[in-house]
């Protein structure tokens, strides 16, 4: 597969740069869980959102078997965390679902295997500074695309935070902005379809790409293993660009 030219713009190159500072964990223990717990709640207190959190700050589907719960670190500290979903046909539970099982169902009535990226948190005290921070937050969904091999990775947010992800993640609106089930305030489905605009993705944004180690590092899951938290560093600096076929389902 021929080589693809890797972005240039002066934020990729800033966020690479970043990445030799960043690692990720993910959250395997109760201490690193009741960390996550803390910053959700500081995070959603801060944004008004507590309501997207109507089980509480942690639930049943941080301990799913499809589940990974991260949390990135800069410099050591814990600035936000995202829980990873791999939804399948035969796996159907999904935070998304809760809000619009129809469009959920039909997504994996037709045989799709979805990512889906959920208790999006990050310290309010430094996102104003840190503008690079949804983009590496959100960078485990991208992975996981490649990890798993499927066919869309959701977003499930608030309208006005929908055009981000419509200029960043090329997302599809699937629902538009109405209030959802179960959390009584509007909400709206989106999804990126990978396999068509992954090659774009990455391109412009080479900072989501990863090796096929730092792939199993995340994502990788053996039974009953009772590992600490894994940290993981990422790798898109170190893929050589001719690569960049094999990251995602193209």
């Amino acid at each position: 597969m021929a080589s693809v030219p890797f972005s240039t713009s002066d934020f990729s190159k800033k966020v690479l740069e970043i990445l030799d500072n960043v690692e990720y964990r993910r959250v395997e223990s109760s201490e690193d869980m009741e960390d996550v717990e803390r910053l959700r709640y500081k995070a959603y207190k801060a944004h008004d959102t507590l309501a997207l959190a109507p089980k509480g700050l942690l639930d049943d589907t941080d301990f799913d078997s499809h589940a990974y719960v991260f949390g990135l670190y800069y410099y050591g500290e814990l600035v936000s965390t995202i829980r990873i979903h791999y939804v399948t046909p035969e796996h159907r539970v999904s935070q998304s679902a809760g809000a619009f099982p129809e469009a959920i169902d039909a997504l994996l009535d037709a045989g799709l295997s979805l990512i889906d990226p959920a208790r999006f948190a990050a310290d309010p005290e430094l996102t104003a500074d840190l503008t690079w921070i949804p983009y590496l937050t959100l960078r485990p969904s991208i992975v996981a695309a490649a990890h798993f091999r499927a066919h869309r990775v959701l977003q499930f947010v608030r309208p006005p935070h929908a055009a981000f992800y419509k200029r960043v993640f090329y997302a599809d609106t699937v629902v538009p902005g109405r209030k959802a089930k179960n959390y009584g305030i509007d909400m709206t489905l989106m999804a990126t379809n990978v396999i068509e605009v992954g090659r774009k993705l990455l391109t412009r944004y080479p900072f989501f790409i990863s090796s096929a180690s730092e792939q199993r590092m995340m994502f990788a899951r053996s039974p009953g293993s009772t590992l600490p938290s894994l940290t993981i560093v990422p790798t898109a600096r170190f893929v050589p660009e001719g690569q960049l076929g094999t990251d995602l389902p193209l």
